[in-house]
């Protein structure tokens, strides 16, 4: 099969845990180095899906890629190519399909608890999971669920945490998490961490547990990875 492209913004949020998911399924993959200068396909020929990772910049700002990577969203739905988002790459997904990234009404970082939506789309993607699960978050803006998506998780300190359309999943969490990762972002992010409260941890909060805090996010990741990824398991 062709190769899914998943498009890094930043050297330290790469695909992490999805790497795993995609080797243990044998899924091919080409990793696109925007932080590293690579070129930005002119086209999606060559590929069976689109993925975007996170990013501390905003889909609003000025910057030449955003452009071109909210063009390949477009042309990916418009053929129901499977397209995902994590953070940065769901607000990316939202404004190329009509919706709006904002200012959130806090920032939120850390650990933090998101709850499924009650409605059948979320029970398709979510399966057996729980009615409550915690992820791991660091965003200050906030999509909207663009037109015919249907939103499926939630959380008390931003509503909109991800939708579906067809086989396009958009999240505002990090489900892609690894242990050194989380570690990582703290220590290249301080300023951002200097006054917690109680939508953002510090540090030493967020790496508590640490261990079993990823474990569990890996089982939300396995389920939500795994049910993106049935269209090419099913041609494979």
């Amino acid at each position: 099969m062709k190769p899914l492209y998943i498009f890094r913004h930043l050297e330290h949020e790469g695909p992490g845990y999805l790497t795993e998911v995609l080797g243990k399924h044998n899924i091919p993959y080409q990793l696109i180095r925007i932080d590293q200068g690579d070129a930005i396909p002119g086209n999606i020929d060559n590929a069976s899906g689109l993925i975007f990772m996170g990013g501390n910049m905003s889909v609003n700002d000025p910057l030449p890629w955003i452009d071109e990577e909210l063009t390949l969203i477009r042309r990916a739905a418009a053929i129901d190519m499977p397209v995902l988002g994590h953070c940065l790459g769901g607000q990316l997904i939202s404004k190329a399909l009509s919706g709006k990234v904002t200012a959130n009404h806090v920032k939120e970082i850390g650990w933090h608890a998101a709850q499924r939506v009650d409605n059948t789309v979320a029970h398709d993607w979510l399966g057996d999971l729980p009615q409550e699960m915690e992820m791991f978050h660091w965003h200050g803006e906030t999509f909207t669920i663009p037109d015919g998506a249907t939103r499926i998780l939630q959380s008390r300190y931003c509503t909109n945490q991800a939708f579906v359309i067809g086989n396009i999943l958009g999240l505002q969490c990090h489900v892609e998490m690894t242990p050194d990762m989380v570690r990582e972002w703290a220590r290249c992010s301080p300023d951002e961490l200097a006054h917690p409260s109680t939508s953002v941890q510090s540090a030493a909060q967020m790496t508590k547990n640490l261990a079993a805090r990823v474990s569990d996010l890996n089982e939300v990741a396995d389920t939500l990875y795994v049910r993106w990824l049935q269209p090419f398991m099913q041609v494979r």
